[in-house]
């Protein structure tokens, strides 16, 4: 049927309808392609593949204007890039839908519209000189000077649509007429708050910058403030203590009977004791102005602990502790970084394992940082935790631990089978190192370990904390300012490393600490051997030594410093060991020449041991195991142990171990003759030698220290001549004059030590310009060539700042008040050359 209902007539293709509205699904078989229109819309949407619109008509029933938007539907398998006749061949329908524009308009307008009545036209303007109404009047109406035009696209590109909108009745003012300009208004206050904000708040920063730089001026006279205070406070206690100190060394050396020589012993104990709390006091005001230093000089790292083991060993005897020393052989004889503070920590550390240990050991190692897994990075830990303190002590009493003493170590790596292989490693990684090049850093690792009191658990947060103990309680059974763990910990990092601890009460703490330094060249390394404090004798290398002990880590302390006379050592557990081991080996010793010694722990020695063993050993040389008897010698760790020796032992040695207290026993104990040529350095007799007839002049205004100095001076040979002020030095000193030295004291009235020796300078250069010049002669001293009299300053301020003004004012030195003997040594022997040593 065609759109008129009537047959439709034969033709090459038709466009049958199917309706899916119920409505009108009643109306069967029309042809769309019998409308002209249709028929055009529908072969133009197939041949273009897009949808197609047609011009406006009447809809059936409801006689509204509307518009049939006509889709092509292709077969499957169609190109993208189809042409018109691959499209027209794959057709396989179209469909269509048909839109009430009416009824579209006024739902949309029912939408948007709100309040105000908007008029719509909507037009189709295909053909522009007669556009079509498809909705609204027929002729315009409302208000026509607020009118909106805009383009609409149903998505047939061959049709245009527009649509005008207006409001049917003029617009009342709207809101936004009125807000707008208060909005504006509220902007432009911000605007203006915002900006007078912003300079008065430019006006306070800079307000506040110029009082930051006013304190800043101000901390920085305070430093400085602080600085002087210092240095005259420690001018001013150091002045009159040089003065006891000395009065006090020269008492003992006069004849005193032993009540009068324990008094003054005491006072002197006691007076260095307070030297000691004002240097640490001046070091934590140098560390918190970052005006402290570290050196690098080369010096000799086992010598600076056996000093520092030698200065607590009357401690340790007194309280029958063991007290030792180990130093890895991987570790360099001699590094170049600063002997004095790395001496301080071990002593810091050292002293306060010494107070707060009554039984066990203190124990101190040193190995290569690279070698060990002791690291200074680790944890606090503590362990028996949760445990009465009985219950502890019945542990420590039931078990024997492979430490140095048999007690319990806070860090539970320092045992015996760690230690082995760490002895192990060492001397496999020399084997294999010995052609390889050894880097110029040395990193060490040395770790202090005792078997104390410990620090309870709620105080090892704060134990590197200024001026903090554990508790009151501690502070008033021990003492101390507990400065020295804060000042240690600041010339740890000053060198480099790290520290940390563990630490378990009633068990003991194990300090662990890093430090880096440097590898001497060959020719240091000859230099600072020749300048040791204590040159180790040589006559006891090829020597052979039987240890008994049955612990091996205390063993291998004792093989360490028997190690460094250069004699052979065996170890046994027992006496009966050791005389099987002798039995065994008795060709070896037919051969050898050395005497042979025996050093025997208190622990292996009950009493008649002597005289079993002495029997025992003349059984062997009867049989010819050995050529002669072997020496026998005790080691001991309090005076009480030396009683029960017995009377056929050859010696007792009472620790702690030093290697030239063993070697003193041992020339002692095999009679050999101790070399007249000692390789001391700072010793008196080279003391003397070097002081011995030189001419010294002395400055000081204060005449205790003044006597006290010159004393000093006499007592090693000196020809002393002494001066109250810097002017009276001048004149002693206008050229030419008869002094090999002058000691000048720094603060003095009138004219101070700085420009007294500028005037000096200043003479010695004139005179100096005029020898040039051959206009003047140094009469007797012409062998010399020009004038420089060796200047050191003498004073009690010893802050850097005081150090850089001698060096400014052309001093050749620094001697710090009160001042001891290696200290003087150390000063006088840069510029004064030593006499030779009579042979008498």
């Amino acid at each position: 049927m065609t759109m008129k209902r009537e047959p439709s007539p034969m033709q090459d293709e038709y466009a049958p309808v199917i309706y899916s509205q119920e409505t009108v699904s009643y109306i069967e078989a029309i042809d769309m392609m019998s409308g002209e229109e249709d028929r055009e819309n529908i072969l133009r949407a197939r041949a273009t593949g897009k949808a197609v619109l047609t011009k406006p008509f009447r809809l059936l029933e409801s006689n509204h204007l509307g518009v049939v938007l006509t889709f092509p539907v292709y077969r499957s398998g169609l190109p993208e890039d189809a042409t018109v006749e691959q499209r027209v061949e794959a057709t396989a329908g179209y469909l269509g839908g048909a839109f009430d524009v009416e009824s579209l308009v006024e739902n949309l307008l029912r939408q948007l519209a709100g309040n105000q009545d908007i008029t719509i036209n909507v037009y189709d303007i295909t053909n522009a000189s007669e556009p079509l109404i498809m909705y609204g009047p027929q002729i315009p109406e409302g208000y026509m000077p607020l009118s909106h035009v805009s383009m609409l696209d149903f998505g047939d590109p061959f049709r245009k649509h527009q649509m005008h909108c207006r409001y049917r009745e003029k617009p009342p003012l709207p809101l936004s007429a009125i807000t707008t300009p208060f909005g504006i208004f509220v902007i432009i206050m911000l605007g203006g708050y915002i900006v007078f904000a912003a300079k008065n708040h430019y006006d306070n920063v800079k307000e506040d910058c110029r009082k930051m730089e006013e304190l800043k001026v101000q901390a920085e006279a305070a430093d400085v403030a602080k600085s002087q205070f210092l240095a005259t406070v420690s001018h001013e206690i150091r002045t009159p203590m040089n003065g006891v100190l000395g009065m006090l060394d020269m008492l003992l050396d006069t004849d005193l009977n032993l009540t009068q020589k324990d008094y003054a012993q005491t006072a002197q104990v006691c007076g260095k004791a307070l030297i000691s709390l004002i240097n640490e006091v001046l070091d934590r005001a140098k560390i918190e102005a970052g005006k402290l230093e570290i050196e690098a000089v080369p010096f000799d790292l086992r010598s600076i602990l056996d000093d520092v083991i030698s200065l607590f060993s009357s401690k340790s005897r007194e309280k029958g502790i063991e007290l030792a020393v180990f130093v890895s052989d991987k570790v360099p004889e001699v590094v170049t970084g600063d002997p004095g503070r790395f001496r301080q920590i071990i002593t810091n550390l050292v002293g306060n394992s010494v107070k707060f240990t009554e039984r066990g050991h203190i124990f101190v190692q040193v190995h290569l940082a690279d070698n060990s897994d002791l690291g200074a990075d680790e944890k606090v830990h503590s362990g028996l935790n949760g445990l009465s303190r009985s219950e502890k002590v019945q542990i420590m009493s039931d078990c024997t631990f492979d430490t140095l003493s048999g007690f319990e170590a806070a860090d539970t790596r320092n045992n015996w089978e760690n230690f082995k292989l760490l002895l192990s490693d060492e001397m496999c990684l020399q084997e294999a190192s010995t052609s390889d090049k050894e880097p110029d850093i040395v990193t060490l690792i040395v770790s202090v370990e005792d078997t104390g009191i410990g620090i309870p658990l709620r105080a090892q947060d704060r134990v590197f904390t200024p001026f903090m103990q554990a508790d009151s309680s501690t502070s008033r059974n021990y003492g101390g300012t507990g400065i020295g763990l804060s000042i240690t910990k600041c010339l740890v990092e000053l060198m480099g490393g790290q520290i940390n601890f563990i630490s378990r009460p009633n068990v003991g703490s194990t300090f662990t600490f890093t430090a880096v330094f440097k590898r001497c060249n060959k020719d240091a390394i000859a230099d600072t051997k020749r300048t040791l404090s204590e040159a180790l004798p040589t006559g006891f290398k090829g020597m052979k030594a039987f240890i008994v002990d049955g612990k091996p880590v205390r063993n291998a302390v004792t093989r360490y410093h028997l190690k460094r006379l250069g004699i052979a050592v065996e170890v046994a557990n027992t006496v009966k060991m050791m005389l099987n081991s002798l039995t065994r080996q008795n060709s070896n010793f037919r051969t050898g020449r050395q005497p042979y010694i025996i050093l025997i722990e208190k622990d292996s020695w009950y009493t008649g041991m002597d005289v079993y063993l002495h029997n025992q050993l003349l059984m062997l040389k009867q049989n010819d195991c050995v050529l002669e008897l072997p020496k026998v010698i005790l080691l001991v760790t309090c005076e009480y142990d030396k009683m029960s020796s017995g009377s056929l032992v050859d010696t007792v040695i009472i620790k702690p171990l030093r290697a030239s207290t063993v070697a003193a026993c041992l020339q002692q104990v095999l009679g050999m003759e101790k070399q007249q040529k000692k390789e001391l350095s700072n010793g008196p007799t080279n003391l003397r030698n070097l002081l011995a007839g030189k001419n010294i002049l002395v400055v000081d205004d204060n005449k205790v220290n003044l006597r006290v100095a010159a004393s000093a001076l006499k007592k090693y040979g000196a020809t002393v001549e002494c001066a109250e002020s810097g002017k009276d030095a001048l004149s002693l000193l206008q050229l030419p004059h008869k002094f090999d030295a002058c000691f000048m004291d720094v603060q003095m009235p009138e004219m101070d030590g700085f420009e007294a020796t500028r005037q000096i300078r200043l003479m010695e250069s004139k005179a100096n310009e005029q020898i040039s010049n051959g206009g003047a002669s140094r009469g007797e001293d012409s062998m010399i060539v020009e004038w420089h009299l060796p200047i050191l300053a003498m004073t009690a301020d010893v802050i850097q700042a005081t150090y850089e003004e001698c060096l400014k004012c052309g001093m050749d030195g620094y001697v710090s008040k009160p001042f001891e003997e290696q200290q003087l040594f150390q000063a006088v022997a840069k510029f004064l050359v030593s006499k030779p040593s009579s042979d008498s």
